[in-house]
């Protein structure tokens, strides 16, 4: 009998695609596929066509090269898996407004002073930018659960500052004990740093892992279009913005960096990503587009005068120019699909409509345009979000600062040079530094 099994055939043509063996030893007989031809699940591309896709696929390599070289690492094979966990996490790390407005002492008049206070330390200590945004997450947690008296509002921002730097930072950058007590003008004791901090650990469970919303802007910005320096450093503004007021610690971090993207990309000039934005990415939008042009006056100088300096493109100056001058926040709806008139057919022969008749002359049958309702979208005039304990009379709460530790900073100098000096903002030659640096 002949021996019909795979070693003894001839070896195939290495142009010919392998087939698996046959469990029996033989192997039926199927048409075989000249490679002249390429199979039926290949498209064949035009010479234009595979130039520019091969164009593309060199720009994004070199697109990605950039960004590691600045330490941005994109994982594209497991892209979509993260930003299902990402969600996830933000979920399970969200505050509560409604425990949050139990508070006894604490009023939400309070929040921008101690943002502001938080803000001018971050600077000071050139702390990266996740660390802002997981000290306000862990200080909403906090306050979420725990009764915060007035006296030791500022005790808890500084320890979640604290946690959030040894969390997100290099070692070196991370404050010490002394810097915090300094700051605060020997407020605290440094052992109330320390106790605070592990009560806040146990309060949180030690559940750090919180996607910011700069976390989420380094994403949205190194898609398949790598934002402009500009419109990131407009985005960064808004976001901080965000951090000062209640209604915006309702939403996700998530959808206040793409709400915030939004909004930098209109005020940039430019085009919308409609199949991006979201309804609550809307709301944001309208939240800072009506803040910005009311209240233009009343944001933080500690905050304008960060992103004013020529490192972050003068974002402040460039968006307070444009709502000082009158300017929104266009939001084009959608188009609606073009109408057919409907006409009332009588048994009796009509007369054809003439050139000149249009649509509003069969007003009968023409349904009324509908209208949106004008809702409002500041949530401290709105009605609903009226609340009696807000009319009562509440201790004052102020932040304590030692001004003599944070030097003037020279408008000749860049944020960039203060990283490569080390931490000229603390450096001054009347006043010995909390942390002298060795400049090499």
């Amino acid at each position: 009998m002949k021996d019909v099994s795979n070693a003894s055939r001839a070896s195939r043509p290495s142009v010919y695609p392998k087939k698996k063996p046959s469990p029996y030893g033989v192997s039926k007989s199927s048409r075989r596929q000249s490679p002249l031809y390429p199979p039926h699940s290949l498209v064949r591309k035009t010479p234009r066509a595979a130039k520019a896709e091969q164009l593309a696929h060199r720009q994004r390599c070199m697109q990605i090269s950039a960004l590691r070289r600045e330490g941005i690492y994109l994982e594209e094979e497991y892209h979509d898996e993260i930003r299902a966990y990402m969600h996830e996490m933000e979920r399970n790390t969200m505050c509560s407004m409604a425990s949050m407005d139990q508070q006894p002492e604490i009023r939400w008049h309070m929040r921008p002073c101690l943002v502001d206070f938080l803000v001018e330390l971050h600077f000071v200590f050139r702390l990266r930018p996740e660390t802002l945004y997981l000290t306000l997450n862990i200080i909403d947690r906090y306050v979420s659960k725990r009764v915060v008296y007035v006296k030791h509002y500022q005790l808890v921002g500084c320890a979640a500052l604290w946690i959030a730097a040894k969390f997100e930072d290099a070692k070196d950058r991370v404050p010490t004990v002394q810097d915090l007590a300094q700051m605060c003008q020997e407020t605290y004791d440094e052992s109330a740093f320390i106790q605070m901090e592990g009560h806040v650990l146990s309060t949180i469970q030690w559940t750090l892992g919180h996607p910011t919303a700069e976390s989420w802007l380094r994403i949205f910005c190194c898609g398949p279009v790598v934002e402009e320096q500009k419109v990131q450093h407009v985005a960064r503004f808004l976001m901080e913005i965000t951090l000062f007021y209640r209604e915006f610690c309702q939403y996700p971090s998530s959808a206040i960096a793409l709400g915030a993207l939004t909004l930098a990309r209109s005020l940039c000039g430019k085009g919308r990503r409609l199949f991006e934005e979201t309804e609550e990415c809307l709301e944001i939008v309208d939240h800072l587009d009506n803040r910005l042009a009311k209240h233009a006056n009343d944001l933080s100088e500690t905050l304008v005068k960060k992103y004013s300096y020529s490192f972050y493109s003068k974002a402040a100056t460039f968006v307070l120019q444009f709502y000082l001058q009158g300017g929104r926040f266009q939001r084009h709806n959608a188009l609606p699909f073009p109408m057919t008139p409907v006409r009332t057919y009588s048994p009796k022969v009509c007369t054809p409509m003439s050139v000149s008749t249009t649509a509003s002359d069969m007003s009968d049958d023409m349904p009324a345009t509908p209208t949106s309702p004008i809702f409002s979208s500041d949530a401290f005039t709105s009605s609903c979000m009226s609340d009696d304990k807000e009319n009562l009379p509440s201790p004052k709460f102020e932040p304590v600062i030692n001004k003599q530790l944070i030097e003037q900073v020279p408008e000749q100098f860049l944020p960039s040079d203060f990283v490569k000096y080390q931490r000229q903002a603390l450096h001054n030659l009347n006043v010995g530094s909390p942390r002298p640096a060795v400049v090499s």
